[in-house]
Order: structure tokens, then C-alpha cells, then sequence
């Protein structure tokens, strides 16, 4: 079996945020890390709210935990009370050496996904995350590139011909990989348009936060219009980021 790539959920646990349909399901083949948090005020210690709700939070991660454990999946969870959810989210993904990070909203169980693809750089990484979710779970995978003003056709084809390769070799299914390409206009609006006919979408980080990606753009974008999860991989850390 394909190694399961570690997914961050993150959860507000206690604003009435739950786990959309589909969700586990899109899950089911993953390692998903549930971090349920709740952003307190910065008057108020973190420690007196945990105390206050520390409780309700926590039988709310477990049905979390039970829902994603139930799909297939197996599971990590935290809870934290923070003052800056952001941060958190960034933390998290540091310390549970998460992949990718999911934009939840609710799907039917995925038939097809569509993975947006850019330059080479994390491709890798992509390559693991749709390969672990999907190599044994029969969806369909359309790697989908928005041409730059400088590539030619063969440059674009020699390129997805690369990242098909690479997920082949991770153990996906060539008969179940298909290629498309965008061009003439904005990537982020090439990709909301072509999700439309998707069940999610898998697309690389390319802000140097990945929470300004999670929370802000372009992945937030894709999400509100598309109206389907998105996942979102992270690039790999630098030594920046490590120290």
C-alpha cells in the first residue's frame, strides 16, 4: 500500500465548525492530524479559557477523531488554545511534519480530482499527496497546468509527462491520470473555472506563508468559489523556516 501522506485538518472547535460531507472519505487512505483550536482574545490567558472549555472542545475531537477513523484513515488530534490561529496552523504543520493542509467543504465521495500543477519546484512533494490519498482508492486524476507566456506545447507536455511519471512511480494508476492545460488568462481563474466539473482540488503552496495560503490567497479564493474541499501541499521547509 502506498504510504499515507500526513493531512492537517484544522478544525474551530468551538464555533460550530464540524467535518464536511465527504471530507473523510476524500481522507479515508491519509494520516490526518485533527487540530481543533479556538482563538481567545488577548486579554484573556489562554490557560483560564482552556480551563473554561477545555472539556466540550475535547468531545468534540472525539467524534472528529471517530468520524475520520471510521472512513479509514488513522489519526493524530490536538487541541490548543492560541492567540493567534495562524501561527498555530503554521506550528502544526512544523511539528507533525503535515504534507498538505485540507480547505474543508463538503463533496460527495471523490470520483475525480483535479491537481493544479505550476513550475517543478514541490512537485514531489504533490506527487506523494495525490499518490497516497488516491493510488488505491479508484479516482480520477486530471493534472492540470496553466501555460505561461513563455512555454511552448512541448515544453508543457514534457513537463506533465514528468509529474506523470512521478506519481506512476508512487504508485498511481496511468490509465487513471489524464492532462489539461489552461492559458491565456489568470492562473487562479483557469483553476476555478476548471474545478467546477471536480470533486476537490489538490494545488501547491505558492505564498512563502502557507496560513496566508490556507486563509487568504489563492487557495481560499479557489475554495469559496469552487465550493469543494482543496488541499493544499505545503512546499518543502528551508533552513529559514526550521530555525
Amino acid at each position: 500500500m502506498t504510504e499515507r501522506p500526513s493531512i492537517l485538518v484544522p478544525v474551530r472547535v468551538l464555533e460550530g465548525e464540524s467535518i464536511p460531507e465527504g471530507v473523510p472519505e476524500l481522507l479515508a487512505n491519509a494520516h490526518v492530524v485533527v487540530l481543533g483550536y479556538h482563538v481567545v482574545p488577548d486579554q484573556t490567558a489562554t490557560g483560564q479559557a482552556q480551563i473554561q472549555f477545555e472539556e466540550r472542545a475535547r468531545k468534540r475531537l472525539d467524534k472528529y477523531e471517530a468520524i475520520f477513523e471510521d472512513a479509514g484513515a488513522t489519526v493524530e488530534r490536538r487541541l490548543v488554545f492560541t492567540h493567534d490561529g495562524q501561527k498555530t496552523i503554521d506550528r502544526m504543520i512544523t511539528e507533525y511534519d503535515a504534507l498538505a493542509v485540507l480547505v474543508p467543504n463538503a463533496t460527495r465521495p471523490p470520483e475525480d480530482v483535479l491537481v493544479a500543477v505550476r513550475g517543478a519546484v514541490g512537485v514531489d512533494r504533490l506527487a506523494r499527496v495525490v499518490a497516497g490519498l488516491f493510488a488505491d482508492a479508484g479516482v480520477e486524476i486530471t493534472l492540470f497546468h496553466v501555460a505561461e507566456a513563455d512555454e511552448t506545447a512541448d515544453d508543457v507536455q514534457t513537463f506533465l509527462d514528468g509529474v506523470t511519471d512521478r506519481m506512476t512511480d508512487l504508485g498511481l494508476d496511468a490509465s487513471a491520470i489524464t492532462t489539461r492545460t489552461g492559458g491565456g488568462g489568470a492562473p487562479l481563474d483557469a483553476i476555478v473555472e476548471a474545478a467546477d466539473e471536480y470533486d476537490a482540488v489538490v494545488m501547491g503552496e505558492s505564498d512563502p506563508s502557507l496560513t496566508t495560503f490556507v486563509f487568504g490567497m489563492p487557495a481560499d479564493q479557489v475554495a469559496e468559489q469552487f465550493l469543494g474541499p482543496v488541499l493544499v501541499v505545503q512546499r518543502e521547509p528551508s533552513t529559514a523556516d526550521d530555525e
